[in-house]
């Protein structure tokens, strides 16, 4: 790749903000649902300490999951650079 195709970009601020706000957003939900559903679930099933730590961790990877997707599709609708 050669420096002037590099240079053609620009990054676009506003949607850079726009997706890093929401993200803060639906990640604080998906992540305090995923601790919070780990250990209401592990109450409801009788899992002691141990299963809502695992059911914590599960859910926080499925969170993850989430949030990567949600990026992703974000990135898609408000592209990061544009060219020049």
């Amino acid at each position: 790749m050669n420096a002037s195709s590099s240079s053609s970009r620009q990054i676009v601020w506003p949607s850079v903000i726009t997706v890093i706000s929401a993200a803060i957003l639906i990640g604080a939900e998906v992540f305090g649902a995923a601790f919070a559903g780990g250990w209401a679930l592990a109450i409801l099933f009788g899992l002691g300490d141990q299963g809502a730590h695992i059911l914590q961790a599960v859910l926080f990877a499925l969170g993850v999951l989430v949030m990567t997707a949600f990026i992703r599709g974000a990135q898609r609708i408000e592209p990061f650079t544009k060219r020049r």
